[in-house]
């Protein structure tokens, strides 16, 4: 693959991973039904742990410039298996956050469409459960085949689109706060915590996927300029500006709306237009389908390259991680997971995915935390373009908070996770094993190797992006 991306472009995929539907629409459904106006608490301690995890993933990504984020950190610390859990589980929630948000997006669109008058037929409306005649959420399958086509057409012309259009969206994410502000009715804020700390807590365990954009980031190191020092400020920069944003948009939306009349399908939208802001109202809607699609954009991005990096170590057939001749882009991977991710979208509902998509990203933070903690110390010569700071006690508190917010998931999401590594388990001891001895014999990244290439950080000669 082609190193195009600098630190503006990957802070930006940082930034659109990570505000989309949990900003949008996820904030309203967690403060509605679960946990009110401290839904900004929610936020916080999510914010909290994702942060402990981040400093693990910014130390590896200055440390290990390849594709595949956590997978290939496990697999070089941890043994082939681990890191191939770690790739499994992850390929699955990736492609089920993208079609989470992409759920998410088609309320919106839906505000959008009735307030111009186009009505779409029932069946189109939601997938099955989710309403009298509802058949498919159309919007949302068609918005991740729509992004999957935008990846294919190459990393630099979709990198710039992300970045135009993330910018957009922070741009109306600042207008809500700066004029919400000025439509905050304090009583709304009270009572502050209705459903106790509890409730808090648990909506921290749901809005967590929305924190965590830098995971689905580190797996562009392939296509970064200097990789070992850029993706580790990209990650931290990416998601300072987004808990920021995160606080301050938690406090405007229920202050602006009482927290029990919230829409969980177009929160700030309906919440803006009861207060008689109905023209903003809109142009918030367009914010949030755009800003959901740089989401969808991101994570399918991560799953393609994380597909690319365990077909390339034997792990997976060959053909899935297959590079575009022209666009240089893994486009058959990309292909299936928009594919997939459309079905998920279009047939299922928003929570089952949500918690589904948690459960995962949360095991690989722990595993991550783990792997970083052991390298420190049993390989500290290796260059590290980024250390993670306070150790061991910091990546200690990250695996501490990730399963701490694991235990807040039902036990079905348990159940389908177990099932899922089990048939992880079983495509590796038939297939994968045997493989990856004759793709990669060893293991799949040899971290002393990768420590003497001289130019494993910057872009090679024929690759610098022209000016």
């Amino acid at each position: 693959m082609v190193r195009t991306l600098g630190l503006t472009q990957l802070t930006m995929i940082g930034i659109g991973a990570i505000i989309g539907a949990g900003i949008f629409s996820l904030a309203a459904a967690v403060a509605k039904d679960v946990a009110g106006p401290a839904v900004l608490i929610s936020f916080l301690v999510a914010g909290a742990a994702s942060l402990c995890a981040a400093f693990a993933y910014a130390e590896f990504a200055g440390l290990v410039p390849k594709a595949g984020s956590s997978y290939t950190y496990c697999a070089a610390v941890l043994g082939e298996i681990v890191g191939w859990i770690i790739g499994w589980d992850l390929l699955l929630e990736y492609t089920a956050i993208v079609a989470v948000v992409a759920i998410g997006m088609s309320g919106y669109m839906g505000f959008l469409l009735e307030n111009v008058g186009i009505h779409l037929p029932t069946w189109a409306l939601g997938a099955p459960g989710t309403g009298d005649g509802h058949k498919i959420d159309l919007l949302a399958s068609l918005i991740c085949l729509g992004v999957a086509w935008l990846l294919t057409r190459g990393t630099r012309t979709s990198a710039r689109v992300e970045t135009v259009l993330t910018f957009v969206k922070i741009a109306i994410v600042l207008v809500v706060i700066v004029v919400g502000f000025t439509k905050v009715d304090s009583g709304n804020l009270t009572p502050f915590a209705p459903f106790g700390l509890d409730g808090a807590f648990t909506g921290a365990a749901t809005v967590f996927f929305a924190v965590f954009g830098y995971d689905a980031l580190s797996t562009a190191a392939e296509e970064s300029v200097e990789a070992r020092n850029k993706l580790p400020k990209a990650m931290m920069l990416s998601l300072a500006i987004s808990m920021g944003l995160y606080v301050l948009v938690c406090i405007v939306l229920t202050g602006v709306q009482h927290y029990s009349e919230l829409n969980p399908n177009s929160g700030i939208s309906s919440a803006f237009a009861s207060v008689g802001l109905n023209g903003l109202a809109n142009v918030i809607a367009v914010g949030a389908v755009i800003g959901i699609v740089t989401v969808t954009f991101s994570f399918m991005m991560g799953a393609s390259r994380l597909w690319y990096a365990l077909s390339r170590d034997g792990l997976m057939p060959a053909w899935f991680g297959a590079i575009h001749p022209k666009r240089k882009v893994p486009h058959r991977a990309t292909w299936v997971i928009g594919g997939v991710a459309a079905v998920l979208a279009g047939l299922l509902p928003i929570n089952a995915v949500a918690d589904l998509t948690n459960i995962g990203v949360l095991l690989a933070f722990v595993v991550v935390c783990a792997a970083v903690l052991v390298l420190r110390y049993t390989k500290p010569h290796l260059k590290r373009g980024f250390r993670c700071p306070g150790m061991p006690f910091v990546p200690v508190l990250g695996m501490v908070f990730s399963v701490w917010l694991m235990s807040f998931l039902h036990w079905e999401t348990w159940v389908r996770m177990g099932g899922w590594l089990v048939a992880g388990l079983l495509i590796y001891a038939l297939y994968g094993y045997r493989r990856t001895r004759s793709v990669m014999p060893g293991d799949s990244v040899d971290l002393d190797a990768l420590d003497a290439m001289a130019d494993s950080d910057r872009p090679e000669p024929d690759q610098v992006p022209p000016r």
